[in-house]
């Protein structure tokens, strides 16, 4: 099993970035996929995400109206598109599968990637 995340950068506080991860081993479109994040000093916590078909998705409160989660089953892809990025951002990136339909929780994904940072400063 692989997930490989990429995209992250250094952006300024506003600017916009687009993660993607690529998957492969396991049966990609039974599995929910979900991004978490984790700043300095912090627990990951969940930011995103998308269910098996990519019909539902969900996201943590703070990013609701300014992260978008999407999926590309044909080609074993998620992404999460950022904008309207605030220093609050700033946090290395996982992607992650799991087996239950709407996880929310570290402990109910069993794949993660290796996650890419995301930093955002003037």
């Amino acid at each position: 099993v692989q997930l490989q995340a990429f995209g992250g950068g250094s952006v300024q506080p506003g600017g916009s970035l687009r993660l993607s991860c690529a998957a492969s081993g396991f049966t990609f479109n039974t599995y929910t996929l979900g991004w978490f994040r984790q700043g300095p000093g912090k627990e990951r916590d969940f930011v995103s995400g998308i269910t098996w078909t990519g019909r539902s998705t969900y996201n943590k409160r703070s990013v609701k109206d300014r992260f978008t989660i999407s999926r590309d089953n044909a080609k074993n892809t998620v992404s999460l598109e950022m904008v309207s990025l605030k220093p609050e951002d700033t946090a290395v990136y996982y992607c992650a599968a799991s087996s239950s339909y709407s996880g929310t929780t570290v402990d109910e994904y069993e794949f993660w990637g290796q996650g890419t940072e995301v930093t955002v400063s003037s």
